[in-house]
């Protein structure tokens, strides 16, 4: 689909057509970038942290911590 670049104040704009609109399931905002010269618009209506807890398994984060625990040794070091 071809459309022209209008200006509209100190910005150019375009127009989108509802049907496409419709099937990027685009409400209110988009997230615009660029990828190897082409503008690419995204629906913004995504939640990205939207269930990112669910995967969690704490079994997995147990010896995450082993390095930074001090010793006995290493406590007695600090003056408090």
């Amino acid at each position: 689909m071809k459309t022209a670049i209008r200006k509209i104040g100190n910005s150019k704009g375009i127009l989108i057509p509802a049907p496409l609109i419709a099937a990027c399931n685009i409400q209110d905002e988009v997230i615009m970038h660029v990828e190897n010269n082409r503008l690419i618009i995204e629906a913004a209506n995504t939640k990205p942290r939207r269930n990112w807890f669910t995967a969690y398994d704490p079994n997995k984060d147990e010896s995450a911590w082993n390095d930074l625990v001090e010793t006995e040794t290493e406590q007695a070091d600090w003056e408090w």
